[in-house]
């Protein structure tokens, strides 16, 4: 089930008010206006939008909302609990048959889960079922590949643009150059387009395209434990064999903690 990740918004937050901070600090509350300056931000958000719907579709374009929403949360993954159901079943099988999986089945919540044991109650080749079962997490890495490339793109473009404003703004301070008193000023508002620029690919796009990278990373370790445990699974597999085989996957503090848990199922039965 999908929670909300408060550390996405926090981190934004964050970053946003430690600068405001940092330039409080130096210039003071009176030069904080100095530093909001419409003409640069519609230079960036302007630009980075022509730039990106000259590279995606309109339909691509229309899950950058729902793509970034996803960085705001989070799927909780209990590996320890993914074991101890695989063994669960394995002992089932072994005592019942694999056919009686199937009451089974209609409780497991996880799709991926669920089709890989009903393809092993079906009897099918275990080189199959593992063909189908990675092919979609291939299809699924895809997806997710392209869903970030929005954000990745879109991190790449927001730089340029604002480096791009600021080549504007020297072009314009250029031709006041018989002004002395408005050079200083007028540099102040060319750089703005490269700040603004570069807050928004470093505290937004870039780490939300990070963000999603782990989730899938995340996403498929637990698919591929589902693959060896379905395989097991359908080969009939010593519950005890197939748990030390899926616990190979857990880290030193998993592995203790599971240890712990299955310790103390023991002692209560």
């Amino acid at each position: 089930m999908k929670k909300l990740d408060m550390l996405t918004p926090l981190g934004v937050v964050l970053g946003i008010v430690f600068v405001g901070v940092a330039i409080l600090t130096n210039a003071g509350p009176d030069s904080f206006g100095s530093f909001i300056n419409i003409p640069s931000i519609l230079v960036v958000i302007g630009g980075l939008i022509g730039a990106m719907l000259v590279s995606f579709s309109f339909n691509e374009l229309k899950q950058l909302g729902r793509v970034m929403a996803e960085s705001f949360k989070v799927q909780e993954y209990n590996t320890q609990d993914l074991i101890s159901t695989f063994v669960s079943l394995s002992d089932k099988a072994r005592r019942e048959g694999l056919l009686s999986l199937e009451t089974e089945v209609e409780e497991i919540k996880d799709p991926f889960i669920r089709k890989g044991v009903l393809l092993a109650v079906d009897g099918i080749e275990s080189d199959v079922i593992t063909d189908i079962l990675n092919t979609e997490i291939i299809a699924l890495e895809e997806r997710h590949r392209k869903n970030k490339r929005l954000l990745d793109k879109a991190g790449e473009y927001a730089p340029a643009w604002g480096m791009i404003g600021t080549l504007i703004g020297l072009v314009l301070m250029l031709q006041n150059l018989s002004d002395p008193s408005s050079l200083g000023p007028n540099m102040a508002v060319a750089l703005l387009t490269t700040l603004y620029g570069t807050l928004l690919a470093n505290l937004v796009f870039i780490p939300m395209a990070s963000k999603l990278a782990m989730k899938t990373e995340k996403e498929v370790f637990m698919k591929q434990i589902v693959i060896e445990a379905v395989m097991g699974l359908q080969s009939g597999q010593n519950p005890r064999v197939l748990e030390e085989k899926l616990t190979v996957f857990l880290s030193g503090e998993e592995l203790h903690t599971y240890r712990l848990k299955d310790r103390d199922s023991v002692d209560e039965a």
